[in-house]
């Protein structure tokens, strides 16, 4: 069987040695005569595959014992609520950046539950630069500062971590999390929705310092109270069991592919060919600031949008899948994580190439 080139957004490309993996296990998990779908939350077979998928995962981002991760269901949009829930307390200020539609999401939604303010905005740019921190102008006391290092819709990526302090940093990182090191330490929580590096969608991995937990009020529901699924292992209700064996499938090949920083130098070369590849043509542009460029989504414009379609037809069927950029701002985006290999965007680079000859 042939497998086309996946550049969508999310949910994103597997590892084909997952999905193998996977397809071989379907029916049977190791002779027991069932699926890993059908089986007990509570069975011992799944809580050690529960258990060594955090171990691995801890493993691969060096996350210590000072904090805890939690395997959960709602994607990184819960978290847009459920992070001020647990973290913001009655007249409390949260500070906020807002850097494209997942941080004007998340800021909207945080409203909802006390004081936020916008300390920084790139709105007036239309989201193709990142404020410099210089800039922002912070509370005096924050309950904490969020802020998505990566923008998936605009292709907009910080080229730093923010520097707060002894404030509490809380990081959206659905789209860059295990894509390179990242030090765990300066961030207070980290929340990533897993259908881009990690996994299926369905799943939604919380990484919070212990320290944070039990500050919820006392009218947050149980569901969405952080401490609930510290206390019970992410198993206070039936977890997304399937979700979470196939994203502990992905920990294991991202150990045997060397861990992230082996994944870093190989996604910031997928990105410098697809980057160099647009910047030396005269028919294809990225509108976004280069100091700012995503390494995970790179969205660009054809110079006559008359030929978006033909183009994407013509994608299609060279096996090269979801291009389409988003609805919000059109033309085109390549979404190249961990997943999408080397050769899918030397095989874009050709297309597009090829098809610049025959219609610039």
């Amino acid at each position: 069987m042939s497998r086309a080139y996946n550049f969508c957004a999310g949910p994103a490309a597997l590892p084909t040695a997952v999905l193998e993996q996977a397809q071989q296990e379907m029916l049977d998990y190791q002779g027991m005569g069932l699926s890993i779908m059908e089986m007990s939350h509570r069975d011992k077979v799944f809580v050690d595959i529960a258990e060594k998928a955090e171990q691995d995962l801890r493993d691969l981002m060096g996350i210590s014992d000072d904090y805890a991760v939690l395997f959960l269901q709602g994607g990184a949009s819960t978290q847009f609520a459920m992070v001020p829930m647990n973290l913001l307390g009655a007249g409390e200020t949260a500070d906020y950046i807002n850097t494209g539609q997942w941080s004007k999401k998340a800021i909207k939604e945080a409203a909802r539950y006390g004081n936020i303010n916008v300390a920084a905005s790139s709105e007036d740019t239309n989201f193709t630069t990142v404020p410099p921190q210089d800039t922002w102008q912070l509370s005096a006391n924050p309950a904490y500062v969020h802020y998505c290092p990566n923008e998936t819709i605009g292709g907009l990526e910080y080229s730093f971590i923010p520097e707060v302090g002894d404030t509490t940093l809380v990081a959206d990182m659905s789209s860059t999390i295990l894509s390179r090191p990242v030090d765990v330490n300066r961030f207070g929580l980290i929340y990533a929705g897993a259908q881009k590096n990690i996994g299926p969608a369905g799943l939604t991995l919380v990484i919070v310092r212990k320290d944070l937990l039990g500050k919820a009020g006392a009218n947050v529901p149980a569901m969405l109270n952080y401490q609930t699924h510290a206390d019970n292992g992410s198993m206070y209700n039936t977890p997304p069991t399937y979700a979470w064996y196939l994203a502990g499938l992905v920990f294991e090949w991202l150990k045997k592919q060397g861990g992230v920083a082996n994944m870093a130098e190989i996604n910031q070369r997928k990105a410098e060919k697809l980057y160099g590849f647009i910047d030396g043509s005269d028919f294809y542009s990225n509108p976004v600031e280069v100091i700012s460029r995503s390494q995970m989504n790179v969205p660009f414009v054809l110079g006559d949008d008359r030929l978006d379609k033909p183009f994407l037809a013509e994608a299609d069927a060279a096996g090269l899948l979801n291009l389409k950029g988003h609805r919000s701002v059109g033309g085109m985006r390549a979404s190249i994580y961990n997943a999408v290999p080397e050769a899918a965007v030397d095989a874009l680079i050709a297309f597009m190439a090829d098809f610049e000859k025959r219609n610039a």
